[in-house]
């Protein structure tokens, strides 16, 4: 079982705090743009074959957005929202469901844009380390999701269970990566306002809260 770590793991828009004494009345809104452009960096970059790994991704949004809202940021500056970005805030649902998974004998993994040495920081953070036996990090490929390198990373990882991996995320493409790839994915709909995209691919499990998770594996004899 692989879990998906921005946005279903941990919470990119827990770090809304820590953007308002530079971004003030519009930190929320710079919240959401962080996150959007670090996306949308990682899917260019990915066409483009330019690869460069999620930090700097994530360090290249965040230049935008100050300029964009015109909060200029100085290198400590920016150097200390991108530490904050290491200490993200699990969601509530998560660790109760990786105890019961772990508990039950199910193998977690982590599959991940996010370099292993971040995403390490971060499960340590949220006390969630232990649960994972292994980080499965783009970096080992050198794209970003949703490129089909990084189920098959998932699936030799996986082996020789891979015909019975699941990945689960909250990022509908990628699910659709995953099952484009034959890869059985849940969705997390972490938003009840947002519906999924309309593509030929679709989620074999849609939850509402994570800790439907286990009950939903074990009604299809997975756990």
């Amino acid at each position: 079982m692989a879990f998906d770590i921005y946005g279903t793991v941990v919470d990119p828009a827990g770090i809304a705090d820590a953007l308002t004494p530079v971004f003030g009345p519009q930190a929320r809104t710079a919240t959401q743009l962080w996150r959007e452009k670090q996306l949308e960096f990682t899917f260019r970059r990915g066409l483009m074959r330019r690869y460069v790994d999620f930090d700097i991704c994530t360090r290249q949004a965040l230049r935008l957005v100050s300029a964009q809202l015109g909060a200029p940021l100085d290198a400590s500056a920016e150097q200390r929202l991108l530490d904050c970005y290491l200490r993200l805030p699990a969601f509530a649902d998560v660790k109760p469901t990786l105890e019961t998974l772990k508990a039950s004998g199910v193998r977690l993994l982590a599959l991940t844009n996010g370099t292993a040495s971040s995403v390490r920081s971060l499960l340590g953070y949220a006390g969630l380390g232990d649960y994972f036996e292994q980080i499965l990090s783009v970096d080992e490929v050198q794209t970003f999701k949703p490129d089909p390198a990084v189920y098959e990373l998932l699936k030799r990882a996986a082996a020789p269970d891979a015909d019975h991996v699941w990945l689960v995320s909250a990022n509908a493409f990628d699910v659709i990566g995953a099952k484009a790839c034959g890869v059985k994915a849940a969705w997390l709909r972490r938003d009840a306002a947002r519906v999924f995209d309309t593509w030929e691919f679709s989620p074999d499990i849609v939850l509402q809260t994570l800790e439907e998770l286990p009950l939903e594996l074990q009604r299809r004899r997975l756990a």
